[in-house]
């Protein structure tokens, strides 16, 4: 059976949305609500046609995320989906091709996704990185943080929401692989933030600053949580003061749904242990453009070295590469395509140098595991450039 492997138009969107329901949930009664007659700025779709049947749809959305102060372009991968009756029949592979040739021509240098089951993308180059998670804390435990000191208060407005928006982006620069929140794939005006939310609650220092701020929603009178969307502080008063706001709920909710990910730090001010892993939704990575992603990371120091990829199902990423680090400014480049002479070149799997750009397995690891092989001048370098750090994503797409 031939398929024609095509970018959704307009006129595509109800097959599009359909689809989509099927794989990840109908809504009760039905696609019944307004039909939307385009798509989302910043969003890319792809889609496996059998004559007039959609049979297959991958997404591409337009990001950016932060890694050690450097905001790295970034494709999301999204709605991946084939229909009940088209699955097996390899549809994946003729969409990923093109999804990921328009984010490299968009300038996108990584790609992550979200996996149902991360065995299907792990032979598209793509590995786990970290996880987006729900976790429970007893709103008595939160009550019981001890208060900060020089700090207040006070529900936020919408004339807040800069400030709001500046404590994310000043919390993410500093941490490894979560969403700017910037550009095109976030339209919310400041009037939608905070109509999203029960309530967006601050912490100010001594001086008015705002140095933290939790989301909050609070459900229907017998729904025993608190769902918290972003609990992000600059200090950790500021964390003790957004704690016990939380807590004030104690007497009437047994629960907070915390959305977190990783070594949280709002976690460090707690008395207790209590902080229960509920949900656990995995964060996998791949480097569509290898030169491209290097370069768009800092370090320090000078080094060089060459490396090489081999196994790339989509045949992007294989080659030799020279790298070269000098005063932390990074230069990457392709000087053969294709793995050079076996045993002359370390050579990394695509799921192996995803895992040691990410810095979450060092090159030792990697070589236990079977991802990287060859001489191993390479490995110090490398663990030098993006040795261990914390991944976190608070974004699902």
């Amino acid at each position: 059976m031939t398929f024609t492997i095509r970018e959704l138009t307009p006129a595509d969107v109800p097959a599009s949305r359909r689809l989509g329901a099927e794989a990840f949930g109908m809504p009760t009664g039905g696609l019944t609500d307004p039909q939307p007659t385009a798509y989302p700025a910043g969003m890319h779709l792809w889609g496996a046609f059998d004559a007039d049947v959609l049979a297959a749809r991958v997404i591409g959305r337009e990001y950016s995320s932060w890694w050690d102060g450097a905001a790295v372009p970034t494709c999301g991968i999204a709605g991946v989906t084939v229909a009940a009756e088209y699955r097996g029949r390899g549809l994946l592979e003729p969409l990923f091709g093109p999804v990921l040739r328009g984010a490299r021509e968009r300038g996108e240098v990584i790609s992550t996704l979200f996996p149902s089951a991360p065995g299907i993308y792990r032979r598209f180059g793509y590995e786990l990185i970290g996880s987006a998670e729900t976790v429970e804390v007893p709103t008595a435990a939160a009550a019981a943080v001890r208060p900060g000191t020089h700090i207040s208060t006070r529900r936020a407005t919408e004339a807040d929401v800069p400030a709001v928006r500046a404590v994310y982006d000043t919390w993410a620069a500093r941490q490894r692989g979560p969403l700017s929140r910037r550009g095109i794939s976030f339209p919310r005006t400041d009037a939608e933030v905070i109509a999203a939310f029960t309530g967006v609650s601050l912490a100010l220092d001594a001086s008015g600053a705002v140095v933290g701020y939790v989301s909050w929603t609070r459900g229907p009178h017998e729904s025993d949580s608190l769902e918290v969307e972003d609990l992000l502080a600059l200090t950790a008063d500021g964390y003790r003061a957004l704690w016990r706001v939380l807590g004030s709920f104690s007497a009437v909710i047994p629960t907070i749904r915390l959305e977190t990910s990783g070594a949280d730090p709002a976690r460090l001010v707690l008395p207790s242990a209590a902080w229960k892993q509920v949900v656990t939704e995995g964060y996998m990575l791949r480097l569509d453009d290898v030169a491209g992603a290097f370069a768009a990371r800092r370090s320090h120091g000078s080094a060089r070295a060459r490396f090489a990829v081999s196994g790339d199902l989509l045949g992007t990423m294989d080659g030799v590469y020279d790298l070269t680090v000098d005063g932390g400014a990074i230069e990457c480049r392709r000087v053969a395509v294709g793995p050079d002479a076996p045993g002359r070149v370390a050579t990394f799997t695509p799921q192996g140098l995803a895992l040691a750009w990410a810095g979450v397995q060092s090159c030792a690891n990697l070589r236990l595991a079977g991802h990287l092989h060859g001489p191993e001048e390479v490995d110090a370098v490398i663990d030098h450039l993006f040795g261990a750090g914390q991944v976190h994503i608070r974004d699902h797409f």
